[in-house]
Order: C-alpha cells, then sequence, then structure tokens
C-alpha cells in the first residue's frame, strides 16, 4: 500500500502522474487521492455537512474523475479539475437529498427530522464550536470559506472551480469572516476544521482502487 510519506516523496507534478495513469500505470492514481483527501473531504463537507455522504461524494467523484482522465486537457491544474468534479457531484447529491426530504415531509404523521451527523463527531470543543458556526453560514459563504481558509486554495484556484470572479471570491470570504467573527472572535482555528484522518483516507482510497482495478480486470 502506498503511504502518506510516499505520497508526499513523489517527485513528480500531477500532470505527470495523470499522464503515466493513463498510460496503464493505474497504481499511481492513490497518489493523487491521498494528495487531494484531505481538500475533497473539506470542500464536499462544505455543501453537504454530512460526513459518511461527503466520503461517498468523493469515491464517486474519484471514479469519475478517473474515467475521464484522456480527456484532462491541462487547461486548468489537476486539483482544479478534480474539485469541480467533486462539486458537481455534492451539489448534485444535495439537490437529490433535498428532494427526497421535501417528499418525506410532505406524507401525512411524517416525524422526519434531519439531524446533522456532524454532532456526533464533536470530540474537542472548539473544533465543535467553528465546525457549527461554519456550517451555518449559507453555502456560497461557507464554500468559499472552507476553500480559501480552510483548504487554502489560491484565488484562482476558487475562482475557476466556482466559476466567479475575483471579487466575488473576496466578497464572498470578506463576508463569511464577518459573519463568523462575532461567534468566534479569538478562538478561530480553521485548519483544525473537517479533519480527514489516515484511516478514513486509507478507506476512501481503497475502495476507489479496488474499483479501479475491478474494471481493469473485466475489460
Amino acid at each position: 500500500m502506498i503511504t502518506a510519506k510516499d505520497t508526499f516523496n513523489l517527485k513528480m507534478s500531477d500532470e505527470e502522474i495523470v499522464d503515466r495513469v493513463v498510460k496503464g500505470e493505474q497504481h499511481l492514481y492513490e497518489h493523487l487521492m491521498r494528495k487531494y483527501n484531505q481538500r475533497m473531504y473539506r470542500i464536499s463537507m462544505s455543501i453537504i455537512n454530512d460526513d459518511k455522504e461527503a466520503e461517498d461524494i468523493m469515491q464517486t467523484a474519484y471514479i469519475n474523475a478517473y474515467q475521464q482522465l484522456k480527456s484532462f486537457q491541462g487547461r486548468s491544474s489537476f486539483g482544479t479539475w478534480l474539485t469541480r468534479i467533486l462539486i458537481y457531484e455534492s451539489l448534485l447529491h444535495k439537490k437529490r437529498k433535498l428532494k427526497l426530504q421535501k417528499v418525506l415531509m410532505e406524507k401525512p404523521g411524517n416525524d422526519y427530522h434531519n439531524d446533522t451527523p456532524l454532532k456526533g463527531l464533536m470530540n474537542k470543543e472548539l473544533k465543535g464550536l467553528l465546525e457549527r458556526a461554519v456550517a451555518r453560514l449559507p453555502e456560497k459563504y461557507r464554500l468559499v470559506f472552507v476553500m480559501r481558509e480552510v483548504q487554502e486554495m489560491s484565488t484562482n484556484e476558487t475562482m475557476e472551480a466556482l466559476n466567479i470572479g475575483e471579487s466575488n471570491v473576496k466578497i464572498r470570504l470578506s463576508r463569511a469572516k464577518e459573519m463568523l467573527r462575532d461567534e468566534l472572535d479569538s478562538y478561530w482555528r480553521p485548519q483544525q476544521l473537517f479533519d480527514f484522518n489516515l484511516v478514513r483516507c486509507d478507506i476512501v482510497v481503497d475502495f476507489v482502487m479496488q474499483r479501479i482495478r475491478s474494471r481493469i480486470e473485466s475489460n
């Protein structure tokens, strides 16, 4: 199994890895997943706010990206291209979920409640405060905040991924910080948000690589 250390020691650009994967070295795709798992999880969580569903969406996004690798032309960075696929899958999932919730709520005698699984994951008071505060932000502000401040994506990457202008990125980020400031004050530690540990990383990577190997063997 490829470890996180192996990933950081790999002296190749994303584009070089993509080219080698397309040419038959499918095992190298694992390096890309391990590199972007934290970003993918945090961004999906900023849209979905459900850790298990975020993992499922990540797996779908990785598989879809793998199937489309031959069409990757490098017009934007691989990370931005992959992030776009994730955002599309996350928004599509959210749309379907909201539609299902609407149907369930309309059923007579229904006692359906949309509890946030994140509540059961809070193991530190500060982290819980931060995540709850960010989760309450309107989606368009929350997404930009997570991409820029939590995941430390550049303004250009965020612009490309969301297909919005630089001024919109800056305004949304500023507004998000303003909305958080009063509640968080001096307790703000954005790097603690939506942590994606190594065990969960292994689960996602193993699932996707098994699917890839199954496809290769069936062809």
